[in-house]
């Protein structure tokens, strides 16, 4: 992350929305007394025990213990980070986000670069005659649409927009690391020549990168991307998403095509709700992406073997995503572009209205890769059928059941059978899978913590260990202490080498991840500590700490009682009263200093 967001505005957020509103649009909810009751979301359940209470802006399940404030329910239910769940519920309600950048962090000028060479791409494909405006026009691609997609043309020549740039005093690293140029035995020339070029642009409006299609048919490459940047990374972004997520809440739903040129010729026949990726099988980022604009997406990739191993990817990684996915394959092995130019709109939005389903288009798959005229082969495609089955709902099972026992000619409870032998299997993988995928998820939330608010007495523990890394070990008897990613990082640095008297910062700072980085310098820049005194700020930290962490348990408590029912939660508030009168006698006690 380049940013993040001010206490102030997060606080003015959650102020000015309305979690009653937010669940609500998510989870059927009944009023019950003060509050809202429903069934939790996040764990199968048939007696609604899933309460959000309005006056206090709090859910909380009493049956699998999920809990929080409105951000907490966004991040738990759209599988987002903590600053994702913000910018999406920013924009859902239109409620405006201060950000500040990070110190040393600051993209503005990799972006006005960006900017001025799909500027520079612009001007040399509209100032006059060019292989890329002729190439585009002969793909049929009309004026108005090129301008719309800003489409421009890199000339044959070395070094064009390298001495265009260098004119606009921006500087050769910064030139290098976009991508824009590259180098090689001590000279620096254009990486984009002769072609016909694509400027990426996220949904921030901003130009990221480019992608160039060759015009010359003897060029190795015939599309070439940008690389890797600090602003650009394939598999946090989308081709023309910036165009088409408004269309994609208009049409309530998303096509996702494989090509710049499809994406493009679909816009311009009228299908506007339509982006691309970028040359990359679809990513979970992705996935997350497309999901804040729809929750149903159409994938409209090639008919070949490839298209297919691509699409039954897509399709798994939508749907952990809770998106609805169907499946299109333009007839005739043409792609979307062609297609559509030679039949029209109507015909491409029949081909929708066809796209099969999930679960038809992995049947469909299996069978084709069967054969069916043999005993053996007939097994084999009615053992993965079972497999494709028992993934589904109960509803959709009893549907796929009675399809496939038919179409095969089997008893459907000898096929019923053999989903539920599949379903029993295929339990343990799965839940590996789901701690795999947790495991996954909180690694990134540890390190994406490191550009976060580090606690203050985080802060000056940090600034104590570093300063005398024997004060590690005392750091183990207070687990939980230290639990941003930044500090866990820092500790297992610093645990690899427990003898050592002296730390070498720069080494340190080299270790840590780039966001981790900027905010340790901060502190060391930041933070004093008298080394006198060390002793007397190290106990007081752990008093801090301690009262931060009963603090957060009482205010806790507090929410849960108010928000339980005496009747049905009458063993609850026994134990929850008990442990509310302990935990304030133990504030009191920490808040004296005893």
């Amino acid at each position: 992350m380049a940013f993040s967001f001010s206490k102030e505005s997060i606080e003015n957020l959650k102020n000015q929305i309305n979690i009653v509103d937010v669940v609500g649009r998510r989870v059927k909810l009944k009023r019950a007394g003060a509050n809202f009751k429903g069934l939790c979301p996040f764990h199968n359940e048939k007696t609604p025990s899933f309460m959000v209470s309005e006056s206090r802006q709090y859910f909380n399940c009493f049956g699998c213990g999920a809990r929080g404030d409105v951000i907490a329910f966004v991040e738990k239910y759209d599988n987002l980070d903590f600053t994702e769940a913000v910018e999406k519920l920013s924009e859902e309600y239109g409620v405006p986000m201060e950000k500040f950048s990070r110190a040393g962090n600051d993209l503005k000028p990799y972006y006005e670069v960006n900017r001025m060479a799909a500027a520079y791409f612009y001007r040399a494909f509209t100032g006059g005659p060019n292989p890329g405006y002729s190439y585009m026009k002969g793909r049929q691609i009309e004026p108005r649409i090129l301008k719309k997609f800003g489409i421009g043309y890199a000339d044959g020549q070395w070094d064009s927009l390298y001495r265009y740039l260098k004119s606009q005093k921006v500087p050769d690293k910064i030139m290098l690391e976009l991508g824009l140029v590259s180098q090689s035995r001590g000279k620096i020339y254009d990486r984009f020549r002769n072609r016909v070029m694509f400027p990426i642009i996220n949904t921030s409006g901003k130009v990221i990168g480019f992608g160039g299609r060759a015009l010359d048919s003897n060029t190795p490459a015939k599309y070439l991307n940008s690389p890797e940047s600090r602003v650009f990374q394939k598999k946090n972004n989308l081709y023309g998403l910036n165009i088409s997520r408004r269309d994609a809440g208009k049409e309530h739903y998303l096509i996702l095509v494989e090509g710049y040129m499809d994406a493009i010729a679909l816009y311009q026949s009228g299908i506007q709700n339509v982006c691309a990726s970028l040359g990359t099988a679809l990513t979970e980022n992705q996935a997350r992406l497309l999901h804040r604009y729809t929750d149903s997406v159409v994938l409209s990739y090639d008919a070949d073997n490839a298209g297919r191993k691509a699409a039954l990817r897509g399709i798994e990684i939508l749907r952990k995503e809770r998106c609805s996915v169907r499946v299109l394959h333009v007839t005739d092995g043409k792609d979307p572009d062609e297609f559509v130019k030679k039949n029209g709109k109507e015909a491409f939005l029949k081909l929708i209205e066809g796209a099969l389903p999930y679960a038809e288009y992995k049947l469909d798959t299996a069978r084709r890769h069967s054969d069916l005229q043999s005993s053996e082969g007939k097994i084999a495609y009615l053992k993965e059928a079972a497999q494709i089955i028992a993934a589904l709902d109960p509803v959709e099972q009893e549907e796929y059941v009675t399809r496939v026992a038919q179409e095969m000619r089997i008893s459907r409870d000898a096929m019923s059978r053999e989903v539920g032998m599949a379903a029993q299997n295929s339990r343990g993988a799965y839940a590996q899978d789901r701690r795999e995928d947790e495991r996954e998820r909180q690694k990134r939330k540890e390190i994406r913590s490191g550009a976060r608010s580090v606690p203050s007495w985080e802060r000056t523990l940090l600034k104590l260990v570093i300063d005398d890394p024997s004060r590690v070990k005392d750091l183990d008897k207070y687990p939980g202490m230290m639990e941003s990613g930044l500090s866990k990082d820092v500790l297992a640095i610093l645990l690899q080498n427990p003898e050592q008297r002296k730390i070498d910062v720069n080494q340190l700072l080299d270790t840590l991840p780039q966001e981790e980085r900027e905010v340790l310098q901060q502190i060391l820049s930041n933070v004093a500590v008298d080394p006198s005194q060390a002793d007397r700020v190290f106990h007081d930290c752990v008093r801090t700490w301690e009262i931060s962490r009963m603090t957060a348990r009482e205010k806790e408590l507090i929410t849960m009682l108010s928000m339980a029912d005496e009747n049905e939660n009458a063993d609850k508030i026994r134990a929850w009263s008990s442990d509310l009168m302990r935990v304030q006698k133990e504030i009191k006690r920490l808040q004296s200093g005893k």
